[in-house]
Parts: C-alpha cells; sequence; structure tokens
C-alpha cells in the first residue's frame, strides 16, 4: 500500500475511531442519565401511589370507624345482644349504610363471624365470613388490602376493620374502597409513564383482570394486554419487584419498560393480591439515542473527509520527496549509481536526501575499490586453484622423468622395459592435465540460454529415466528415484539442454551424498507465477558453513572434484532469470531448490522443444 492511502487510512481510522469512542461515551452517559432518572422518577411514583393509598386507607379506616360509633350501628348490635334471631331486620342496613357514608365495601358481622347484612353481595347473610382468620386482632390495625367477593365476579378493595360492643356480643363492622380506576387516575404521573393493576386471581394470566385507565397511548397505539402476561407470570413465579420491557412495534420507540410491584394481603401467608406496573415509554430515549447516532454519522462523514483533505495536502508535502527517494533508490538497485535526489529545504526529508546523496557517492568509491579487490581476490583464487589442480598431475610427471634418467644412466639394459612404463605414466597424467583445463575452459565458455517451451515435468522424468540404471548400479546400495510432479503444471520458457545439465549435476551430487543409499526426489509445484524444482536426497547432510559457500566456484567438499559443478547449476539458473537456494542439515539430507519464472512472453517464433531430445542432451 502507497504512503498516501496508509497515510490517508491512519487519519480516516483515527476520526472513524474517535468519533466512535465519544458516541459510545456520550450514549452510555446518556443510557446511564435516563436510566437513574427513570428509577428517580419510578420512585417518587411508587412513594406517590404508597401516599394515595395510605390516605385512602386512613378515610378508609375513618369512614369504617365513623359507621361503627353511628346510631343505626349502635342500634342493631343492642338489639343483637340481647336477641340474635333478630338479625334478619338488618339484611338492608349495611346497602344504605354504604351509600351514606360513600364507601364501596361494607359488611357487618356478628361476633361468631356470620355475616348480618353485606352492601356489595347481600345474598351473603347468614353465611360466614372466611376471609379472616382472627377479627377481634383484624379490628386494631389500619387499613389493608383484600380481595372481595361480588355477586358475578371479585374486586380488589382497601379495607379496614372495626368493631361496636354493647354489651357481651361485639358487632364488627367490615369496609373500605375499591382498589379501581379511579384510584389509578387519582395519581400525578409524569409525561410518558401510566399505571396499570392487575388483580392476581386464578392460576392463569387473564386479560379481564387487569386495570388500565389508558385504553391506548397518546400517539394512539392499541396495546394488548397479553403483552403483559410474561411480565405478571415473572413476579407470580420469584415473588419480587421485577423489571421488564415490552415491545409494542417494530419501532423501538414504542418500548415500554415496566417496573412490578407486588401488593399483599393480610395474614401468615401474606397473599399475593394484585400486581402495580409502572410503565416508562422509551420515545425519548430512543429519538434521543437516534439524533446522537446521526450527528455521530454526520461528524464522522465530515471527518473522513477532512481526513481525505489532510492526507492530500500532506502526501503533496511528505510524500513526493519520499517517492523521489523511492525513485532513486529503485534507480540505484538497477545499476544506476550516479542517481542523485534533489530536497530543498532544512527538514528530514531534505537530511535524508542529502544522506542519500552521500551514500551513493560512498557506494560508488567503495564499488571502485571493491571491484578491484575482487578482481585480484578472483585472479589469486584461480591462480591458487590452478596451482593445485596443475601440482597434483606435475608431482607424477616429474618422478617419472627422474626414473627415466635414473635408468638410462644406471640401468641401460632395463631402460626398455622403465621407459615403456613410464611413458603409460607420462599419458596418463597428460590426460589428467587436459581434463583439467577442459573443465576449466568449460566454466568460462557456458552458452546464453536459447529459450524453448519446455514442459518441466517431461524434463524431470526423462532425467530419472537417464540415471535409473546407474540408481541400481550392481556393487553399490541401491537409491529409490521418487517422482513427485504437479501435473497442472503449465510449459516454461527455458533452454533444454542447460536447464537438462543442471540437473543432472545435481542429480549426481545427490547420488554421491547417498553411498550407501537412500531416496531421491524430483519434486515440481507453481508458486506465484514461478515453477520450483527441488532435488532432495537422504544423504549425509550439510554444515551451515557448506551450504553457505557451496555455490562459490572452485570451493567443493569432495576429496576429488573440481567444484565447478554447482557453480555450472548456478551459471544456469541465473540465466534463466531464475534463483537456486539450499536447505539441508548433518544426517538429514540436502534439497536443491530451483525457481524459475515462466517467461513465455520471452519466447522467439520458433518450434517448441521435444523433451524427449532435452531428456538426452547431456548423456
Amino acid at each position: 500500500m502507497m504512503f498516501r492511502r496508509k497515510l490517508l487510512a491512519v487519519l480516516a481510522l483515527t476520526v472513524c475511531v474517535s468519533v466512535g469512542a465519544v458516541t459510545a461515551l456520550v450514549l452510555a452517559v446518556t443510557r446511564r442519565a435516563f436510566e437513574k432518572t427513570e428509577e428517580e422518577r419510578i420512585a417518587a411514583l411508587v412513594a406517590q401511589f404508597q401516599r394515595e393509598f395510605n390516605r385512602q386507607g386512613d378515610e378508609a379506616v375513618r369512614r369504617i370507624q365513623a359507621i361503627a360509633v353511628s346510631e343505626a350501628v349502635t342500634r342493631m348490635a343492642t338489639v343483637l345482644d340481647h336477641s340474635p334471631a333478630d338479625s334478619a331486620g338488618y339484611f338492608d342496613l349495611a346497602r344504605s349504610m354504604a351509600d351514606n357514608y360513600q364507601v364501596d365495601f361494607l359488611e357487618f358481622v356478628d361476633a361468631r363471624g356470620t355475616i348480618i347484612s353485606s352492601a356489595q353481595w347481600p345474598a351473603k347473610f347468614g353465611y360466614p365470613e372466611s376471609g379472616f382468620e382472627n377479627l377481634p386482632s383484624a379490628s386494631d390495625q389500619g387499613a389493608f388490602l383484600m380481595q372481595q367477593e361480588l355477586q358475578d365476579s371479585t374486586a380488589l378493595g382497601l379495607l379496614a376493620v372495626r368493631s361496636t360492643r354493647v354489651g357481651e356480643h361485639p358487632i364488627y363492622v367490615i369496609g373500605g374502597r375499591r382498589l379501581d380506576r379511579n384510584f389509578l387516575t387519582a395519581l400525578d404521573l409524569p409525561p410518558d409513564m401510566r399505571t396499570l393493576l392487575y388483580q392476581n386471581r386464578g392460576d392463569r394470566f387473564s386479560p379481564d383482570l387487569l386495570i388500565d385507565p389508558s385504553a391506548a397511548t397518546a400517539s394512539g397505539l392499541a396495546r394488548p394486554a397479553d403483552k403483559f402476561a410474561p411480565l405478571v407470570e415473572a413476579v407470580r413465579q420469584y415473588n419480587q419487584e421485577t423489571t421488564w420491557k415490552i415491545q409494542w412495534s417494530s419501532d423501538q420507540a414504542d418500548d415500554e419498560l415496566f417496573h412490578a410491584i407486588p401488593l399483599r394481603g393480610i395474614g401468615k401467608d401474606r397473599p399475593l393480591l394484585g400486581i402495580l406496573l409502572i410503565g416508562n415509554l422509551q420515545r425519548s430515549y430512543v429519538e434521543l439515542k437516534r439524533h446522537i447516532g446521526l450527528l455521530a454519522l454526520l461528524v464522522g462523514g465530515g471527518g473522513i473527509l477532512l481526513a481525505i483533505l489532510l492526507s492530500s495536502w500532506a502526501a503533496a508535502r511528505v510524500t513526493r520527496p519520499v517517492e523521489q527517494l523511492v525513485r532513486a533508490a529503485q534507480n540505484v538497485a538497477a545499476g544506476n549509481w550516479n542517481t542523485r535526489v534533489e530536497a530543498p529545504g532544512a527538514d528530514e526529508i531534505s537530511q535524508l536526501a542529502e544522506s542519500f546523496n552521500r551514500m551513493t557517492a560512498e557506494l560508488l568509491s567503495q564499488r571502485e575499490r571493491l571491484v578491484q579487490a575482487e578482481r585480484v581476490a578472483a585472479w589469486r583464487e584461480l591462480a591458487r586453484r590452478l596451482a593445485h589442480e596443475l601440482k597434483n598431475p606435475l608431482f607424477p610427471l616429474q618422478l617419472t622423468v627422474e626414473n627415466l634418467v635414473r635408468a638410462r644412466q644406471q640401468s641401460p639394459q632395463q631402460f626398455e622395459e622403465v621407459f615403456r612404463e613410464s611413458s603409460r605414466t607420462l599419458l596418463a597424467e597428460i590426460s589428467n592435465l587436459k581434463a583439467i583445463i577442459s573443465r576449466f575452459s568449460e566454466f568460462s565458455k557456458m552458452p546464453h540460454p536459447e529459450l524453448q517451451t519446455v514442459p518441466v515435468n517431461d524434463l524431470l522424468r526423462a532425467v530419472a529415466q537417464l540415471f535409473q540404471a546407474q540408481l541400481q548400479a550392481p556393487g553399490r546400495e541401491p537409491i529409490t528415484c521418487r517422482l513427485d510432479l504437479d501435473e497442472s503444471l503449465a510449459p516454461i520458457a527455458a533452454d533444454p539442454e542447460l536447464l537438462h545439465r543442471a540437473l543432472s549435476n545435481l542429480v549426481l551430487n545427490a547420488m554421491d551424498a547417498m553411498p550407501n543409499g537412500g531416496t531421491l526426489t524430483l519434486r515440481s509445484r507453481r508458486d506465484d507465477g514461478t515453477v520450483t524444482i527441488e532435488v532432495a536426497d537422504t544423504g549425509s547432510g550439510l554444515t551451515r558453513e557448506e551450504c553457505e559457500r557451496i555455490f562459490t566456484p572452485y570451493y567443493t567438499s569432495k576429496q576429488h572434484g573440481t567444484g565447478l559443478g554447482l557453480a555450472i547449476v548456478q551459471s544456469v539458473v541465473s540465466d534463466h532469470g531464475g534463483r537456486i537456494s539450499v536447505r539441508s542439515e548433518p544426517g538429514q539430507g540436502t534439497t536443491f531448490v530451483i525457481e524459475l519464472p515462466s517467461r513465455r512472453d520471452a519466447l522467439p517464433n520458433a518450434p517448441s522443444a521435444q523433451p524427449e531430445n532435452a531428456g538426452h542432451s547431456s548423456g
């Protein structure tokens, strides 16, 4: 990636991350603020409900106490104390007293717990009152919640119990107000909040038991009561306050968060009689969150646009000298060591350009010295290698000539026999000298590749076939040849004879490395536009030092060798525009890796080479 694009990417990423982080922080702070405000509003509403509950309860206690001490109830208590059987005459008393004192529920119960009169259900006359465990103790308490049975339904009431005692047998007055829609509408609710009351009766949720003062929201969206079923069941199951979000539609702005508060009655087990539901509409929070998101999007887009402008300006000011340095470095790498960079100014880029110019000047100077030193070293190495190679055959030549002279002087009669033997020795050593000179001459006259279309797999098969007899030759441990070829490999542009010669040298080296037998592997594969050839053996391997020097001309680790074989292979691979490397460890075998470009565009208009000819070109 170019520096300009990197700079743009960095600036854009910085803007996006910054805007995203600020947006996330603002949303988190906003959410916490809304949650805190919501908790405060719910707490205030719960406190208001409790105050209204206490107020209504005190009012119920006051009215029931007034009924208990009224003249009519006192007269009834007096009569029933002397004649309990005359209670039928007071059948309608509760209804008239409830109307006079404006209570929704009112019942008179005698000391035995039998209902004398009932305002909400007159037919209960004569039946026992089963809603209380202990009426005398209940008469000493304040107001409490209780389910009241009506003629065709039940209702939740805020009741109080008071007694009237005339004589030995008290009369209990039980009554109060209904906890219904009117009670809920009396609450002063903040905007976007509402209260509902569910009367807990039965084992399953029933929409008929839900008291909702508002049939629809301000937006007119109808809200089915069945949505409250999971919330009611959760309160029933865990018997504690619960918070639940209800989704009324696909629009999050219509979501409503409900806080459910259990309402309990009196008694040892304090039964769950009702559930107060406090709802808080999420519209304001969702709309604010949307506005923040839109603002973040606009700020992020503007930031990215600003990043593009800044990166363009920075690229024009910073990257242009850097690009000049890149082109200059590429020219130096291509061989133009006289390249110079012009960067006026006194900033870091100008200092870098000056350093680059000094570096190229120093490189030119060092290259001249290095070329001279390498030339002298090459001549010295060549002289040393030639001296070493020629000294071996010259010593026996000298001994042979000295033997001839000695035999001519001391034993003329045996001269003929010594002459014949010495002649054979002289000819053999002269032949050896010619071979050495021929190898050096051959290395100096490496031909330039003549490119043709060469199927690499066929060439590897031909090389394996050529050495098959030597791999299984009698008198030596057998070597197994294994071919691991990529059959999808396309032909490449190469000189089949030179490539065959290079591969043959590598196979011969591999055979020499496995005197005790082993496995020779010829492998081909395709790697990103190049063709890779591997020649691997399971021999004794090479040390790191040997791997570093193995392609150096005249270097050899063999007892008898010129050190030109792998140098020739490297020369062939280099002339094809490729590279050769070696992987080896002592005792782990050796693998030579040849990487060749396809170079199909470099092919002349000539017929393709046949792999069979390539296989026998260097026999």
